[in-house]
């Protein structure tokens, strides 16, 4: 019998049932002290860039899925993102992000039953107007 008290084990095979995903788990994911920063950059822009889109109504569905309180807060978000990390990341990198940014800032303004004033726009406090 197990200190458990479970006669039939079954608590020690889940726990290293357990161990045993955890370890495949540690295995699989890479190490973040192994990512260079502008993966890490480049990478969280990507994911911004995509939830604005959907956001702003840019996918499948733009009845139910925009949203352009929620586009808001992610394009000044990435527009800070893209603007203080465009010095440390390679030009070719920072000329993309900055290309999908004004995108989805334009994306914005259309999308917009009351457009904006011009420079007061999601991300144009980072960016500067956009037209």
């Amino acid at each position: 019998m197990n200190t458990t008290g479970d006669p039939t084990g079954t608590d020690a095979a889940r726990h290293a049932q357990w161990e045993d995903q955890q370890q495949r788990a540690a295995a699989a994911t890479r190490d973040i002290a192994d990512v260079p920063a502008v993966e890490i950059i480049t990478t969280t822009a990507v994911h911004l860039m995509s939830a604005a889109a959907v956001k702003v109504g840019l996918a499948d569905d733009p009845d139910t899925q925009l949203d352009l309180d929620e586009a808001r807060k992610l394009i000044n978000a990435l527009a800070g993102l893209v603007t203080a990390g465009a010095g440390e990341i390679s030009d070719v990198h920072a000329r993309s992000l900055r290309d999908g940014l004004r995108s989805l800032q334009l994306a914005f303004r259309e999308a917009s039953v009351v457009p904006d004033p011009i420079g007061k726009g999601p991300g144009e406090k980072w960016t500067g107007p956009v037209t």
